[in-house]
């Protein structure tokens, strides 16, 4: 049997970079690791609770967290330019360019105080930068939360995984292959489904593999959802 591995590990140095750049002592290392999660997890848990968006998707692509020795850098990247602005989520299309940088530099005033109880107790300087990817779909994270939210309104399963690969495909996605498992539809056994359009070449280095794992809770129980999004070769 095959062993499986993920895709993101097997392609670190290649075409894939480590979203957590810092040094620590063997000593210290886990207090940096946990570190890192309450950050990334405070973001998460603000932006759910306090920005209020129309279709229920986050749209956080990623966050990265560079530290040096006085500073602590958390770039998010964003797929909407409605987490940037509360409750104008119809006004965000008609921004020009002017104001979408005024709002990166900005940002969110209260999120670097709530970010800033999560570090450790060592004086360092807290940096929060606001960047927008240019295709949302093109995002697993982005498209496994779309899923999620179409499975917690009872859309049928194939239904929210057909709309998933037409929005990537609309970006340009070379091939994307998705996979839920869990009580789908309320059935009492559990099972798993398949989509793929277009190619995956999961086995090839030198593949842009974009890949996410996400878990969704619904009212029949909790679901797992697996997308593998082809981008391009390096």
């Amino acid at each position: 049997m095959a062993q499986k591995i993920n895709p993101l590990g097997f392609r670190l140095g290649t075409t894939q970079n480590h979203h957590s750049l810092w040094f620590e002592q063997p000593k210290n290392y886990s207090q940096g690791l946990q570190e890192d999660k309450r950050i990334r997890n405070s973001i998460q848990n603000y932006v759910k609770k306090n920005i209020k968006i129309p279709s229920g998707v986050v749209g956080i692509s990623r966050i990265e967290i560079q530290k040096t020795i006085d500073v602590i850098e958390v770039r998010i990247y964003l797929g909407f330019l409605k987490l940037l602005i509360e409750r104008q989520p119809k006004k965000t299309e008609k921004l020009d360019m002017k104001k979408i940088t005024e709002l990166q530099t900005k940002a969110i005033e209260e999120l670097p105080m709530i970010v800033q109880k999560e570090l450790n107790p060592i004086n360092r300087k807290l940096k929060i930068k606001i960047k927008r990817i240019p295709n949302p779909y093109k995002d697993p994270n982005i498209l496994a939360e779309f899923i999620a939210e179409q499975l917690k309104n009872r859309v049928a399963v194939r239904k929210a995984m057909k709309k998933a690969v037409e929005l990537a495909k609309e970006v340009d996605a070379k091939g994307i292959q998705i996979k839920i498992a869990g009580r789908l539809g309320g059935n009492d056994i559990a099972r798993a489904t398949w989509l793929r359009k277009g190619r995956v070449p999961l086995q090839t280095l030198r593949t842009k593999i974009d890949y996410c794992c996400y878990t969704v809770r619904t009212i029949y129980g909790v679901l797992g959802i697996k997308i593998w999004i082809f981008v391009d070769k390096e």
